[in-house]
């Protein structure tokens, strides 16, 4: 018997401005932000309120058809203009999840050869709603694939949150619970809290339990144990960017899990659209590595819990080599073996269709 699963949109569109869930209200409230400006959109970004790599894409692109409807000009040139510096602009907010960049290059493109500014207006806002309405049915696709790798009954390790609040709908690493629940194959998730900012302890546990999806909060340092003695069957993880060689940045912790994973002979996967692949960079040493303030590690919820000026490194992601990835779950199918070979062979795939 299928069952139909919903959990409260991450972003939505609303004509002259942007409504974004404010995921810095969770658990405790759920809060959407009315988002007005492009200014408004990059401290969105930023702060956290809407996060995940589809999201913020999903995010950018709507904020760049907002911004171009308050542009004070009649000419052309000058409204490429202003769009080019609002879409640098927004480049700055995050620069490791790579669907930001994949994102407003698409809109850019979308209106490069256009010659009135109605025109371009126009096109901006079906370029966005595009982006949302293609990530929605990319996860679905993910969470299909997925599903094929687990059984009945699975538990399944997780960190962060790459769900549905990280995504149009479904998320990527968290879709096959979505629709397992759907076809009703039962996947029972352990969450990793997730140091600093408690993405796993706040947003995933909330919204698979929104789902009525089995979940159990752990503790990032017990994963280990968990693995051990709970019979954990695969770990599953998303990605914020992965390059030509399949090294995966994702959220700090991700590869202390894909060690683990080794250690136990257990499946690691990394769950993605391929818009989160940057086939420009040959290596996961070449990726920028966003750190983030230390307060996030010195404080929770606003108390100081660590001595005022205390040294802290508070990178956000980390890069999990590939040899200690067991597949790339995508929207075309899971990518397996000689990472740099298949992953070019998809590229030129989808370059001629």
């Amino acid at each position: 018997m299928s069952t139909i699963v919903t959990v409260p949109r991450s972003v939505s569109w609303k004509g002259d401005a942007i409504a974004v869930l404010n995921q810095t209200k969770l658990p405790h409230s759920t809060e959407y932000k009315t988002l007005t400006t492009i200014e408004e959109v990059w401290k969105s970004i930023v702060m956290l309120e809407v996060r995940g790599a589809p999201a913020i894409g999903i995010v950018a692109a709507f904020g760049l058809a907002l911004a171009s409807k308050k542009y004070n000009t009649v000419h052309i040139e000058e409204f490429q203009k202003k769009f080019n510096r609002d879409c640098n602009y927004l480049g700055t907010s995050r620069p490791t999840a790579v669907n930001l960049f994949w994102a407003i290059d698409r809109m850019r493109e979308s209106i490069r050869e256009i010659t009135t500014i109605k025109e371009a207006q126009k096109t901006l806002e079906e370029e966005a709603l595009r982006i949302q309405q293609e990530d929605e049915e990319v996860c679905r696709n993910i969470g299909e694939y997925a599903l094929t790798c687990f059984k009945d009954g699975d538990n399944i390790l997780t960190i962060c949150n790459a769900g549905s609040i990280a995504t149009a709908r479904y998320g990527t690493a968290l879709a096959p619970f979505y629709i397992g629940k759907e076809k009703g194959v039962r996947l029972h998730a352990y969450a990793c809290e997730t140091r600093p900012v408690l993405q796993g302890g706040r947003l995933t546990t909330w919204e698979l339990k929104q789902a009525n999806i089995d979940v159990t909060l752990i503790t990032d340092n017990t994963a280990a144990h968990a693995i051990q003695t709970k019979e954990i069957n695969a770990i599953i993880v998303g990605a914020d960017r992965i390059v030509a060689n399949g090294d995966t940045a994702n959220k700090i912790g991700t590869m202390n899990l894909a060690i683990l994973a080794k250690h136990f002979n257990i499946p690691f996967y990394v769950a993605a659209p391929l818009s989160t692949f940057d086939v420009t960079k040959e290596t996961g040493a070449e990726i920028i590595i966003e750190e983030r303030d230390e307060t996030e590690v010195t404080k929770i919820f606003g108390k100081q819990v660590a001595p005022i000026g205390t040294d802290v490194y508070n990178p956000a992601f980390d890069i999990t080599p590939n040899e200690l990835i067991t597949g790339i779950i995508t929207e075309k199918g899971i990518i397996r073996g000689d990472y740099k070979r298949e992953i070019a062979s998809l590229f030129e795939k989808q370059a001629n269709t």
